[in-house]
């Protein structure tokens, strides 16, 4: 494009805002009128900064219905409207920690507020005499389109009447919690829906309220403000009325400490936020800073890096797993999302790449979320030229031949054969991972080396390794060979329950692993001896559960596997840290007794190390106490530790359940016995 500074290129110029214009309005129009979000926000923030700065350089460029300056809107609103009170604008964004501390330095000696910017859809909802008025989007900012009878059915959690006297309005955000989204497609593989922002959009734009809420679109609703007459009201105030969760800060360390905390805990909350918002506390002040013709000046939002993004899907590689499932994994133009670099992604399964039209050659939205494995949210398919290839799944296992199954809704392509050289290869790799024998140093290249020459065809044969074996490869020398050998050697004390994890059971998981643990079995042997009944009668383990575990030890192969380990010196016997816990012969502590949900990061309070989720509830439960994965009425104490999200504390808090911080906590474990 020529340079928007030189006199020549003014026509290329307006050709470009005006494409720029049209397209961030077509985006407008489609999430805000429909619910659909064709571009992640990344690039649609990037399209609208390339517009901003065009239309700096040649404002007499600008169209008449330009999209800047103006709260982000459909062309149209289609239905019943109301005008708002007080607009309802846009907040000014920030990247960068110099744009919030300049930000700040414009209000010196003032106070100020951070929360989460939830990425949702943002509500007004007015009640008069207590009593639920109405409900209306945003809309224009002045202008807000009424929704209502929508709310009342797909937003259960918003209370009808709050028992305040006058007009109460209060403004937040409904979203859509991952859960409720993950829960939704699981259900619906047919109508998926692309992301939780979407979804809550979507959600609000249904024909159909009562059919939305009975498939599952349920939304909740996080005030971030509210005033009586005009005047402001504190949220906790109102009966029923969740907040977002907020921070006061006094000054601009304190305001980028708050923002990075917020970012630290952003992959443990159960919805999307995209940034914090950082305003000026003091209702009075945030009015006195006014605003221009979009945006309050006495407030900001600082946006985290992006979560999606788009590239171009390059290839697609059937990957066979331990247990015979073939996944597909997708090959992608390196792109920069979630915080890394990202190369390769899954496609789930082949229904899903049907069904979402997926192909060779499309520019997909790259979707990764903290840790989780990044995937492919949708293709662009505004972006095809014709030169794009169908992905078809294979007939026949890519690694040794055999025709594939077709299972489940997902319609996953599995290979049968148990000698498959692909599937011996990841079940070695598994047993050699950190949850099971967690042989330190042993990696997946040379685990694949060995199996690939025969050397390692069962997970007996680690234990028959010797170092003058391994000796013999090229870039394994005397003490490399001796410290994989002395690696597998510790590997042994492994115990009942990783044994089980190690052995990659189909549809026996982690928990499923210790379930049986805890149910009193105390060899093996025993669990392989164990009736479909004897094992549907464990909690948590159905029918399918206890079929699929009797079929697993019933396998000619697995009993001489197992005699083999036994011969080998290997511990296949429970281990006292994973037998039931004795509650009374635990000390004396508040945990006796109790129910309790932990949350957040914790470090050791004797060695000062990082200890795992696990580890702790272990700890937890050897004190007396019963481990919950959800806050609920039953629950007696939230272990809450670093980087906790707000969603747990707030509901601790709403149902009266007590906080107790790391260093109680572990004055509780030593007072037990066990720390």
């Amino acid at each position: 494009m020529p340079d928007p500074k030189d006199p020549q290129a003014p026509p290329a110029v307006k050709q470009r805002i005006e494409e720029l214009a049209g397209e961030v309005q077509r985006l407008n129009d489609a999430y805000y009128a429909v619910g659909d979000s064709p571009l992640p926000d990344a690039e649609y923030d990037a399209l609208k900064d390339e517009l901003a700065a065009l239309v700096a350089e040649h404002p007499e460029l600008e169209p008449a219905d330009s999209p800047l300056g103006k709260v982000n809107a459909p062309s149209e609103l289609t239905g019943p409207t109301v005008r708002h009170a007080r607009p309802m604008l846009s907040l000014g964004k920030a990247t960068t920690e110099e744009q919030i501390r300049a930000f700040c330095e414009r209000f010196p000696g003032k106070v100020f507020r951070v929360s989460e910017k939830l990425d949702g859809l943002s509500l007004s909802v007015v009640y008069t005499g207590g009593t639920l008025e109405h409900v209306a989007t945003r809309g224009t900012g002045e202008v807000g389109e009424l929704v209502t009878e929508k709310v009342r059915h797909v937003v259960p959690d918003l209370p009808h009447a709050i028992g305040e006297d006058g007009r109460v309005e209060v403004r937040g955000e409904a979203v859509m919690l991952r859960s409720v989204w993950s829960a939704y497609n699981e259900a619906h593989p047919d109508r998926i829906l692309t992301n939780p922002r979407s979804g809550a959009a979507g959600t609000l734009m249904q024909k159909d309220p009562e059919a939305a809420a009975a498939a599952g679109r349920l939304l909740r609703f996080f005030a971030f403000g509210a005033d009586r007459d005009g005047a402001p009201v504190d949220i906790a105030a109102l009966d029923g009325i969740e907040d977002a969760a907020t921070v006061v800060c006094p000054d601009a360390d304190a305001v980028i400490a708050a923002i990075e905390a917020i970012g630290a805990r952003r992959d443990d909350l159960d919805y999307d936020i995209d940034g914090a918002v950082v305003r000026l506390h003091d209702p009075a002040e945030f009015d006195a800073a006014g605003f221009n013709s979009a945006e309050p000046r006495g407030a900001i939002a600082f946006k985290y890096p992006p979560e999606e993004r788009t590239t171009k899907l390059l290839a697609v590689e059937w990957q066979v797993g331990k247990v015979g499932r073939i996944a597909p994994r997708a090959r992608v133009e390196p792109v920069f999302v979630g915080g890394v670099t990202v190369e390769n992604i899954t496609l789930h399964n082949p229904r899903l790449i049907r069904e979402r039209d997926l192909r060779v050659g499309d520019t997909v939205a790259v979707v990764r979320r903290g840790d989780v494995i990044p995937f492919a949210g949708r293709a662009i398919v505004e972006d095809r030229d014709g030169s794009e290839e169908e992905i078809v799944p294979p007939v026949d296992c890519p690694s040794c031949g055999t025709e594939l199954e077709i299972r489940g809704t997902g319609e996953e392509r599995w290979c049968t054969n148990l000698q498959c050289p692909a599937q011996i290869t990841r079940r070695l790799m598994h047993w050699a991972s950190r949850p099971a024998a967690d042989m330190e140093g042993v990696g997946n290249v040379w685990i694949e080396k060995l199996a690939d020459d025969g050397v390692l065809q069962t997970r007996a044969d680690f234990y028959r390794l010797t170092a003058e074996q391994l000796m013999g490869y090229e870039r394994m020398g005397e003490v490399s060979a001796r410290n994989t050998v002395d690696a597998i050697e510790r590997s042994k004390g492994l115990g009942l329950r990783r044994a089980l994890i190690g052995l990659a059971i189909p549809m026996a998981s982690d928990g499923i692993a210790k379930r049986l643990c805890l149910a009193g079995y105390e060899r093996i042997e025993d669990v392989a001896a164990a009736t479909v009944a004897e094992l549907e009668a464990i909690r948590d383990i159905g029918t399918k559960v206890a079929e699929s575990l009797v079929a697993f030890f019933a396998r000619e192969t697995i009993v001489t596997e197992i005699a083999a380990l036994r011969e080998l010196g290997v511990h296949l016997d429970v281990l006292d840290e994973d037998r039931p816990v004795d509650v009374a012969a635990a000390g004396d502590s508040p945990l006796k007794g109790a129910t309790v949900v932990v949350t957040g990061a914790f470090t050791h309070g004797v060695t000062g190390a990082k200890i795992s989720r696990p580890d702790l509830t272990r700890l937890v439960e050897q004190a007396g106490a019963t481990a919950s994965s959800s806050v609920s009425a039953t629950t007696t104490y939230l272990l809450a530790g670093a980087n906790v999200g707000a969603a747990k504390t707030d509901k601790a808090a709403t149902l009266g359940v007590e906080v107790v911080d790391p260093d109680t906590l572990w004055g509780w474990l030593k007072d037990a016995g066990v720390a």
